[in-house]
């Protein structure tokens, strides 16, 4: 079969080559990967800015957004059968670790893929592969970072620093459940018209001098309940601290290793703001959205940005990277 293979070393690269179709074991499942999508830290991992903590060995199949179908039972497998339509989990627990997918053991840019029986998430039979495969990960961590990290609630006034796979997401997750006003921040044109059409009743540039003051104004006074840093820029979120109200969270989401800097400290903890990490998601935020989308409550159609061939996998990696059409999502069909 073909996987696109990310050999580790000196010199990182990425081949799409001719492997063997793996066969499962207990308790796993081998499925026939119908999507997968392409995230920055797919990006990040080629780069070099993210290091596998658990792989053993030097070469992994990529992604952690994957759906498809259930080909093959491992030993004594029940609680699947063939043909079942799932997304996998980004990840599974392993003796208190969690063990990353096409990270820490390959993953779905691949024809097929193996996934341990517990990771799998029936689909709903109308939600088509290519709108399914970034659930976990590119909506569930915005959702996770909206319900659980910054715990939002409706009518409380919310920032949005960055609208693009995260971002595009995170709009119209606090739209779901009743955040308001929503003010998306971000340097792009194009961005700002979609963070209004995903359901921001605001969106400004962040090179705006006076963007406090326009962010007060729209909250009545108020200033934000919660920023969200969906971009991973220390400038973003020195810009987001002090847009904060009073108890207001900034939450973490994007990555950098840069330092994180509170200019004015003494109003920080004066008005009792909080600063708040946030990193993916847990299995029951993708059930969640799984079970949203199957209520039609949320639709991930405008989030396919482009399909393209698994053996087009760099193609895909360097138009994310270049940001090639502003995409939110790119996905992968074998």
């Amino acid at each position: 079969m073909l996987a696109a293979r990310l050999h580790l070393g000196s010199e990182r690269r990425l081949e799409v080559e001719e492997v063997p179709v793996p066969e499962p074991g207990a308790d796993h499942v081998l499925i026939k990967v119908e999507a997968a999508g392409v995230c920055l830290s797919d990006v990040h991992l080629i780069d070099g800015t993210l290091t596998p903590l658990y792989l053993k060995g030097d070469v992994v199949t990529l992604g952690h957004e994957v759906a498809g179908t259930v080909h093959a039972l491992g030993p004594g497998v029940s609680q699947a059968k063939v043909g079942d339509r799932v997304v996998l989990q980004a990840g599974e627990l392993r003796k208190g670790a969690v063990f990353t997918r096409g990270v820490d053991y390959d993953g779905g840019w691949a024809e097929y893929a193996l996934a341990r029986v517990d990771t799998l998430v029936p689909l709903p039979d109308d939600l088509p592969f290519e709108q399914a495969c970034f659930i976990p990960d590119a909506v569930s961590t915005p959702w996770a970072a909206i319900t659980a990290t910054a715990q939002v609630r409706p009518a409380e006034p919310v920032g949005v620093w960055g609208v693009g796979g995260l971002g595009a997401h995170g709009v119209q997750l606090l739209r779901l459940i009743g955040a308001a006003p929503i003010i998306a921040v971000d340097p792009l044109p194009a961005a700002r018209q979609r963070a209004l059409e995903f359901g921001a009743d605001h969106a400004f540039d962040p090179g705006e001098s006076d963007l406090r003051t326009k962010v007060f104004e729209v909250t009545g006074g108020a200033g934000l309940a919660a920023a969200f840093d969906f971009a991973g820029v220390p400038a973003v979120r020195e810009q987001a601290a002090v847009c904060l109200g009073p108890g207001g969270r900034l939450v973490l989401v994007g990555l950098t290793d840069k330092p994180i800097t509170i200019t004015h400290g003494t109003m920080f903890s004066f008005f009792q703001q909080q600063l708040r990490g946030h990193y993916g998601s847990q299995p029951e935020h993708v059930d969640q959205l799984v079970q949203l989308q199957r209520l039609h409550r949320i639709d991930f159609a405008r989030s396919v940005s482009g399909v393209l061939p698994l053996a087009d996998a760099a193609k895909a990696v360097h138009s994310l990277e270049a940001k090639e059409g502003n995409p939110i999502r790119l996905v992968l069909k074998p």
